[in-house]
């Protein structure tokens, strides 16, 4: 695990913008209405910090891959969904 990885990713647009879109999935699902910009600073950190999604965009890094957030072949949807799921307010 990288410190310097977390903070890097953390930063993503592109990986931001798909939490947020898990989120609001998830938010749909739940019959929620609510905001997926009000819980994503948890749900982005706990994305970032996770070993597999954080593996992931070390090795995208080390490949000079430009888009490590947005490649769905580097952190896929289901690895984003079940962080999300698993770190759904109660």
């Amino acid at each position: 695990m990288s410190y310097s990885t977390i903070a890097i990713s953390q930063r993503d647009a592109a990986l931001l913008d798909r939490v947020a879109s898990a989120i609001a999935q998830e938010q749909k699902t739940k019959g929620e209405e609510l905001n997926p910009y009000l819980i994503i600073t948890p749900m982005l950190w706990s994305v970032v910090t996770s070993a597999d999604v954080e593996a992931a965009y070390a090795s995208a890094l080390a490949a000079d891959n430009p888009n490590p957030g947005g490649d769905e072949s580097v952190i896929t949807d289901g690895m984003i969904l079940s962080i999300v799921q698993a770190s759904w307010p109660v």
